[in-house]
């Protein structure tokens, strides 16, 4: 390996005698975006600002990490996945099986309901036609009393008065 002497680089001047007047060196402006990579500004022990090379800056190294395991939950859950698909795709296909059965199962339901309804209303003019037989009220011998009510109230709250009448 080769071994260099370092050397300390010091400016020659004579700033001490009072008639020295360094000229004037017109030095070219370069702008950051000129300077190329390896070179930079350094600052020299005299004080004086120049370019030199530099030694690269080594590129960080990206900490590898140790593989972890995979957690048993995520295990289960890729498990499950087909089985839950499965299973999806399974009763789609019942359904489908079983879609006939399902309207007509609907179609009965529907008549059910409107068998109740027909008997809610059926029912009751059954029971006053057997009501009017039973008692002879179509038969000229027996009258029905009418029996009417007035009821008359003033204001919001006011006290409300009736009236029964017997015909």
């Amino acid at each position: 390996m080769h071994s260099e002497t370092p050397y300390e680089i010091t400016p020659a001047t004579r700033y001490g005698d009072l008639y020295y007047r360094p000229a004037t060196v017109r030095q070219p402006v370069i702008l950051p975006a000129d300077i190329p990579p390896g070179v930079d500004w350094v600052t020299l022990p005299g004080g004086v600002r120049t370019l030199a090379y530099t030694q690269p800056t080594p590129t960080p190294q990206i900490p590898v990490t140790a593989a972890q395991p995979i957690p048993a939950w995520a295990k289960t859950t890729a498990l499950l996945a087909p089985t839950v698909g499965g299973g999806i795709a399974a009763a789609g296909i019942g359904l489908s099986y079983a879609a006939p059965g399902l309207i007509a199962m609907s179609h009965a339901l529907w008549s059910a309901a409107a068998l109740v309804v027909a008997a809610v209303i059926a029912v009751p003019v059954l029971l006053r036609t057997a009501r009017r037989a039973v008692t002879g009220a179509d038969s000229g011998g027996r009258s029905t009393t009418h029996i009417t009510q007035n009821i008359t109230a003033t204001g919001l709250f006011g006290r409300a008065n009736g009236t029964i009448n017997h015909h």
